[in-house]
């Protein structure tokens, strides 16, 4: 508003606005913008934990295998 208090005419006072305008438009840009990438950093950790929970089940099912392959032979009763 300090354009339109310098110049009094109806074209200072809309750029005025204009500019106020504007400035409220890039604060809710950035507010979104933020939002996003902390959805985008929640996103990432979860794929990493189910990445090593993966991994995880892989290497059970590895042991299972080997298990399979190598039996123990069990004592008679």
């Amino acid at each position: 508003m300090q354009l339109s208090n310098v110049l009094n005419s109806k074209r200072a006072t809309q750029i005025s606005i204009r500019i106020i305008e504007l400035f409220v438009e890039i604060r809710e840009l950035l507010t979104d913008n933020l939002s996003v990438k902390l959805e985008i950093e929640e996103i990432k950790k979860k794929l990493t934990n189910q990445d090593k929970s993966i991994e995880l089940v892989f290497s059970y099912l590895d042991e299972l295998m080997e298990k399979q392959e190598n039996p123990q032979p069990r004592d008679m009763i």
